[in-house]
């Protein structure tokens, strides 16, 4: 092979490097792994803190149905990194090949299965746990809130539904309790983040609205023009499509400017 080519392979960037891993690599916050009692469990947590003085809102993050990715992990790095504590749970704890974690799993297809596969129940108790271990962080001042994507965020809707202790619930992309009833219980905002593109779950938010409305209950969705589902992860990538990245950098600026209330 000709030298300068092999100085040249040799001296370009990696093509196909991850964002999140990036992320996390050189992230400046402190990053640390905490196992969290749930009934007989234990849930497997990242945690990141942010480097301020006083004593912040703590963020749950749910992750989507892959499990609790490197993706899911930079969510929580780039929370912390605006000021916020961030805690994102392995769900998958203990549901994986002798009883491993997301991180277990051969393959993204077979996290998702087993995601499929938890009790809904295990789901509430696993992150009610979490958020009182949140709670009792020094560096929290005792404001919670939830947040999740695709399946994580139906489930941060759900959580809702469960807890009058939250201060907000963001459900990026993800499908509202069918029961009016449920809806009903919810005691803090709810803010919404879809893409135009994706229909599956998007078609229902007009419903969901007319639904909260008339139950008196505040909730803000945005659809962002032509993107698909999944765009806070897919808007990062080098070739993501346009309408992707320009929703991305647009729910990143809305969830900010929302959790500062």
């Amino acid at each position: 092979m000709n030298a300068l080519l092999v100085l040249a392979l040799f001296a370009s960037p990696h093509p196909t490097q991850d964002p999140a891993k990036a992320r996390l690599e050189s992230s400046r916050r402190h990053h640390e792994w905490i196992d969290v009692k749930s009934g007989e469990r234990s849930v497997r947590t990242f945690v990141v803190f942010p480097e301020v003085k006083a004593k912040v809102q703590a963020v749950i993050v749910i992750h989507e149905n892959r499990g609790l990715t490197d993706w899911a992990r930079s969510v929580a790095d780039r929370l912390a990194e605006a000021g916020y504590v961030a805690l994102a749970p392995d769900l998958l704890s203990g549901a994986g090949p002798e009883g491993g974690d997301t991180s277990s799993f051969a393959s993204t297809d077979a996290a998702t299965r087993a995601i499929s596969a938890l009790a809904p129940a295990q789901v509430l108790a696993d992150l009610d746990a979490v958020l009182e271990a949140a709670r009792a962080l020094p560096a929290c001042d005792g404001k919670l809130s939830v947040a999740g994507f695709c399946w994580g965020g139906s489930k941060s809707f759900e959580f809702a539904t469960h807890r009058k202790d939250l201060v907000a619930a963001y459900v990026f992309y993800g499908s509202p309790p069918k029961d009016e009833a449920a809806l009903a219980a919810i005691a803090c905002p709810v803010y919404g983040f879809y893409g135009e593109n994706d229909g599956r779950i998007t078609t229902g938010v007009e419903g969901t609205a007319a639904a909260m409305e008339k139950l008196g209950k505040r909730y803000e969705p945005e659809i962002y023009p032509g993107a698909g589902h999944g765009f806070l992860r897919s808007g990062e990538a080098s070739d993501a499509p346009v309408p992707d990245r320009s929703a991305m950098e647009k729910a990143w600026e809305r969830w900010k400017k929302l959790l500062a209330g």
